[in-house]
Formats: structure tokens, sequence, C-alpha cells
């Protein structure tokens, strides 16, 4: 950190704390942090004072997120991005944070007129016309309608807020000052890793400041949800798409409230079913799933469809973390506890050396008590979070794509009991669990993952004799190392020659198998 840049960093430190002092939020963070004794002594005795230097903010938001959201937009997408790790911040400040959600005023339609000048040229308006005034405001950005005007289709434009990358950059640094403060000054703090979060949300923040990634990946979703005829994805406009301005189809769509639908005639059961067979299923099939579904990023077209909006936070799951998830649900549909227990140690979710029987006895003690209960006393968000926990007791490393998982599930679950208090999560969740397993776990699935193996043997054929003849000229470098060495027995140097052949000739004989 340059020694320029520090006394910024202090100044902002004070603000800060001046600002959650005046707001009440201190008590809350130091909470959730567990600081207690001398530390927190001194903490509140350096802010008490200077608390009247804070910031008030809006008071109708408790105090953590009231004092983000006094912070600015910097601050407020902070406490978005910790909305999704429970692991960190717990239930109590993850329910705070959840209310940031489009809490910032808008900027004038002038300015955003001007963002897309800057961008494109004047040239711009020979394809955009009537840009209209803002219809949501959120913190990176801000969302207008206009009109696309080769095709004469209502679009929506999301135009990032102006100097929003220069105040993220500066803030950004800031939170590593602070962070970094925080851990020498706090060591019980450091089993948080301050800093390994204030990366994270680095991460996050610069990914969502370039829309094109957000286009991308909206794109990304709308080709894979096509054959889904319950879904809604907006096409993207490339030619009005940039940097800092994301153009895409504007949908109509009543919004997610109970009694907007039912004035609508939509059948509020269903379309919570739906929702919550479109996130497990596009979890599970693609491994591409919409990570921040709560109800202001989702609509029901006229005709029934699910619209789903707003793709800056996306999760991924790899093929294997699929097959492991799908097993774990279906176990718990099934109640087979000790094949759930399995897939937790064949994933490496739970150490080696630890018993899969109690392990499996801990599950039971999960599973067992929701079977039998009223359906609207049954919460799959509640059994992943305990399931969290316990592998947390056994040892169970945090996994960041599981933590975002859970997250999401904890919005659809809420969206849904929205919608239908009855609600039964788990068989709403069956059929598409099960269609998974189905074409995963059978013999189709056998015979499909033999013919993948087989085409990528076929796709390294003919590197295979030149990876051998690598092999073998680095085993016999180290046949050469040991010869200076002390003697050693020759077992190893022959196994590790009677291997190579072996991979050469399995090789050779694979290869000209499939060549035929």
């Amino acid at each position: 950190m340059s020694i320029f840049a520090a006394p910024s960093h202090l100044w902002r430190l004070l603000r800060t704390g001046a600002t959650f002092e005046r707001t009440g939020a201190m008590r809350d963070i130091l909470d959730a942090l567990d600081v207690r004794g001398w530390q927190r002594f001194v903490v509140r005795a350096i802010a008490r004072p200077v608390g009247i230097f804070g910031r008030r903010g809006d008071q109708s938001l408790p105090p953590v997120a009231r004092a983000l959201q006094a912070m600015g937009p910097a601050y407020v997408k902070f406490g978005q991005i910790l909305s999704t790790r429970r692991d960190i911040v717990g239930d109590d400040l993850v329910a705070q944070l959840r209310l940031l959600q489009d809490r910032l005023p808008a900027f004038p339609r002038e300015e955003a007129q001007a963002q897309i000048e800057a961008e494109f040229g004047e040239q711009i308006w020979e394809k955009l016309e009537k840009l209209g005034d803002p219809v949501a405001a959120a913190s990176i950005a801000q969302v207008h309608p206009a009109t696309w005007k080769p095709t004469g289709e209502k679009v929506a434009i999301k135009v990032l807020r102006p100097g929003v990358r220069t105040q993220f950059r500066k803030d950004i640094g800031a939170f590593f000052f602070i962070a970094g403060l925080i851990e020498r000054l706090i060591p019980t703090t450091r089993r948080l890793r301050p800093t390994a979060v204030v990366s994270h949300c680095e991460s996050v923040v610069l990914t969502e400041l370039d829309l094109r990634l957000e286009a991308a990946a909206a794109s990304e979703f709308r080709q894979n949800t096509a054959p889904d005829p319950r879904l809604r994805i907006p096409a993207i406009f490339w030619e009005g798409t940039s940097r800092r301005i994301l153009t895409m189809e504007w949908l109509e769509g009543t919004p997610m409230v109970p009694e907007a639908l039912t004035e609508a005639g939509h059948d509020l059961h269903s379309i919570a079913e739906q929702v919550m067979r479109t996130f497990l299923s596009h979890a599970l099939h693609d491994g591409f799933f919409h990570a921040d579904m709560h109800q202001g990023n989702l609509r029901v077209a006229p005709d029934g469809k699910l619209v789903l909006l707003d793709f800056g936070i996306m999760g991924r799951l790899d093929p294997i973390t699929r097959r492991h998830y799908a097993e774990i649900l279906h176990g718990f549909l099934t109640r087979n506890y000790h094949r759930v227990a399995e897939v937790h140690f064949e994933a490496g979710y739970v150490p080696p050396d630890r018993n899969v029987e109690q392990f499996a006895q801990a599950l039971r003690a999960i599973g067992e008590p929701i079977f039998g209960q009223d359906a609207s006393n049954i919460s799959m968000a509640r059994v992943l979070a305990y399931l969290l926990e316990t592998t947390e007791r056994f040892g169970m490393a945090t996994r960041t794509e599981l933590i975002l998982l859970q997250r999401t599930m904890v919005v659809v679950e809420g969206v849904t009991r929205t919608l239908d208090p009855e609600a039964n999560i788990f068989e709403a969740a069956r059929p598409v669990v099960e269609d998974y397993i189905r074409g995963h776990l059978g013999p189709t699935a056998i015979a499909r993952d033999m013919a993948e193996t087989a085409k990528v043997l076929a796709r390294l054929g003919p590197r295979l004799p030149g990876l051998a003849s690598e092999l073998l000229m680095r085993a016999e470098e180290v046949r050469t190392q040991r010869a200076a060495a002390p003697p050693e027995p020759e077992m190893q140097p022959r196994v590790t020659r009677w291997v190579l052949l072996g991979i050469v000739i399995g090789a050779a004989a694979t290869w000209a198998a499939l060549s035929l």
C-alpha cells in the first residue's frame, strides 16, 4: 500500500466507524465478529466521540443496512455480497443485509444519456429513442426503458452509475486497509479471514462493473434454458451493449406479489412449484443457475411463463458436484441416510478418517424429524443449513459453491412460501431430482460416460506416444539423479519402467481400437 494512500484510508475508516456508531450498527458488527473484553471497550471508546460526525442513513432500515446504505454504493454492494455468506456474518446480519436491494436513489436521466453517448457516440440515437426515466436503481447501475429503432421493440437499458468504477477502487482499497487492521488488532477475527472476504468481494464487483460479462451470462442462460417452455429470459442487443451499458429485451410481467398475481388470474400454487423446479432443474442439469432469485428479479408473463431478470450474480456447479448434490437430495427424499453419508465421503466433503456410520446417524437426526410433518413445516433450506452445520462438525471445509447454492435455495424457498404457505418443498423438488438421477446415474448414463471417455482417448491418441516418450525421458533423468545418490533398492525404478511400458502398450491398443 502506498504511503500516500494511508491518510485517505484512515479518513474512510474514521468516517465508517462514525457512521456505524451513529446508526447503532457498531454493536451488531462487534457481536457478529464476537469481539469481547478490552478490545470491544477500545473500539467503542474510539467510536463514541466521533459518532456525531457519522451519516444518518435511511432510518427505515435496520442498523447495519442503514449504515452501509448511508456510506454509498460500494458499501451497499459489499453488504449485498456478504448477505450470501451466512457462514461468515451469521443469520441476524444476513436478515439485515438482504434489505439492501434497490435502496439507492436514482441518478438523473440526463446523466444516463450522457453515459450512453460517451460509450457509443451520438450515432447511437439512430438506434435508440424514447429513453425514459429510471424504473429501478441499484448499487451499481439503474434501468431505463427505451425503444430499439431498427425493430421498434421496447428494450431495457442498464447504465452504470457515473464514477462508480473510480469510487469502488477507492473504497475497495479502504476495505483491504480496514480488514488488515482488524486482523492485526483483533486476533479472534482471523478465523473469519476478513482480508480473504474483501478479496472475494473485489472479484465479484469487478465482474459486475463490466456489463458485457452480465450480458454474456444472460445470453448463456437464455441458450441453456431455450428448451424450457415455462421460462422466459430477455434477449441481448449486442449492438447496444458495452462495458458500461447493457441493452436487453423488455419483458412484461406481473410482479411476484400474491395479490397482483391473483388479480391477474394466475394460480399461486402452480407458480410456487414452478419457481422451485426452475431453480433446481437448471442448477442440476446445466450447472449454471440464477443465484439471485428474489421477488424483485422475478415476473410472471401473461401466458404464465416465469420471467427472470438481472444476471449479475450467477452460480456454477461442475458435473461432479451436481451429481453429488443430486444424490444427497435424493438420499434425503428416499430416507437413505447411509447413501447420503457415503456421497459426502466419496466427494471428499468429509475427511476419510471420520466414521461413515456415525455421520449417517447424524444425517438421520436431520432428516427424520421432517417426515410426517405438515407441509408448511417442511423446509429444504433448513435441511441444507443443518447439513452444512453437521458436515462442519465432522471436519468439512467451507465450500463457496455449496454456500451460494444453499443461499439461493433459502431465497427461492422464501419466494415459494410467500406464494403458497402450504407448499411442500420436497414434493416440488422430487420430480426434478428423480429425473436427474435417472438420466445421470443409470445404465444409460454409464454408457454415455464411456462414450465420452472414448472420444477423449481418440482425440488424445496422436499425442500418446509423445507423452509416453516424455515420461520415459523424465524417468531416465530421475534414474540418473539417483545414481549419483547413495545406493537404493532397484525395485522403484523397475516398477516405474513397467508402469510406463504398460501405459504405452495400453494407449497404443486403445488408439488402434478406436481408429477402426
